[in-house]
């Protein structure tokens, strides 16, 4: 893999966005501010494009593939 092949930073921290567990009600949206210095809509946005990138799911199989399902169940509900 080259270096133009490989995720960025801040793709990077967003999948460790993912990876942890949060203590309660706005923790995460706080840290997506404070640390990654993005509003949580696009926050969102990226994660939604990064679980359709490869690059994502070699970097991080078991986080992508689970927010992947989480998707795709939400998905299902909404369709009735």
């Amino acid at each position: 893999m080259t270096d133009a092949d490989a995720l960025t930073e801040r793709d990077l921290a967003v999948l460790a966005m993912e990876r942890r567990t949060w203590p309660g009600p706005g923790a995460k949206e706080r840290a997506i501010r404070e640390q990654l210095g993005i509003s949580p809509t696009r926050y969102y946005q990226l994660l939604n494009a990064l679980l359709d990138d490869p690059r994502a799911v070699a970097h991080d199989p078991v986080t992508v593939n689970r927010l992947r399902r989480l998707r795709e169940e939400r998905r299902d509900a909404l369709r009735g």
